[in-house]
């Protein structure tokens, strides 16, 4: 199996202040593709950024720059499955914890309250089915700022959404979950996807409330606690924005009909 990937950032920075710049888009460090570029410019000129990789194998990338205009341009191909994380002895504390959008505190009694002393993959089947069938996905009908409170409240939003409301209910039940951000061949329309982790019989599983594309497919690029973690840029102090963002993943094995239900690991 062969997966392509590839993310084509445009970012202004009108007020041409030094901004530091941070860019999760590339596969994570679990994954040795066959190829793979990564080409930036700013304001036409070569850059060469720093690559910091956290303890999940997220590579961040890393520059400073006062340019007006950056351009980033990744590309990689991946051939085979990587093996998939193993889980370290600190991951069930870190995952259990509320976290900035997934507010497992505030929605504990409501949401404990729907799924009463359930455990593991009743659970896990039970809210992820919850939140797909209760849920609407509408794009643009929620802002970067909402919370899984707000979903729940709300009930609508987009694949961030889901998977914040997925981690919300299973950390308020004791269940470790993360937030991941991948590549989704076979996503339409095409985009960063965000999916879920959770943590069952001492083994990272991958569910997907939206159930917009097949998970045997997904490659990972980062991993935290919520959206905050993995946002694919970040940057301080200065008024830098995208101005285009344009990603794709294609492999040559498509999935036909996926089985929603299956067990399913990201590799």
């Amino acid at each position: 199996m062969l997966r392509t990937l590839e993310s084509r950032l445009d970012i202004r920075n009108d007020r041409r202040q030094d901004t530091r710049f941070a860019f999760l888009i590339a596969a994570a460090e679990q994954y040795s593709p066959t190829t793979e570029t990564l080409r930036i410019l700013a304001d036409g000129e070569p850059v060469e950024p720093a690559i910091a990789v956290d303890v999940d194998g997220s590579r961040a990338i890393r520059l400073s720059s006062a340019a007006e205009r950056i351009e980033i341009d990744y590309r990689a191909e991946i051939a085979g499955l990587a093996e998939p994380l193993v889980p370290r002895d600190v991951d069930p504390m870190i995952y259990t914890r509320p976290s900035r959008y997934a507010e497992s505190d505030l929605l504990g009694p409501a949401v404990r309250a729907e799924f009463g002393r359930m455990r593991d993959w009743p659970l896990v089947d039970a809210v992820v089915d919850w939140v797909h069938s209760r849920i609407a996905y509408l794009p643009g009908s929620s802002d970067h700022t909402d919370g899984a409170r707000d979903t729940f409240l709300h009930r609508k939003g987009v694949c961030r959404d889901f998977a914040h409301l997925v981690i919300a209910i299973l950390r308020a039940h004791d269940q470790p979950a993360r937030f991941v951000a991948v590549y989704a061949p076979q996503l339409r329309p095409m985009d960063f996807h965000a999916v879920v982790e959770v943590l069952v019989d001492g083994e990272w599983w991958l569910v997907d409330a939206t159930r917009l594309a097949p998970r045997e497919r997904m490659v990972r690029i980062a991993t935290g606690r919520d959206a905050a973690d993995v946002a694919f840029m970040s940057n301080t102090l200065s008024g830098a924005r995208l101005r285009t963002v344009r990603t794709g993943a294609t492999t040559d094995i498509e999935v036909g009909d996926p089985d929603h239900g299956a067990r399913v690991r990201l590799r």
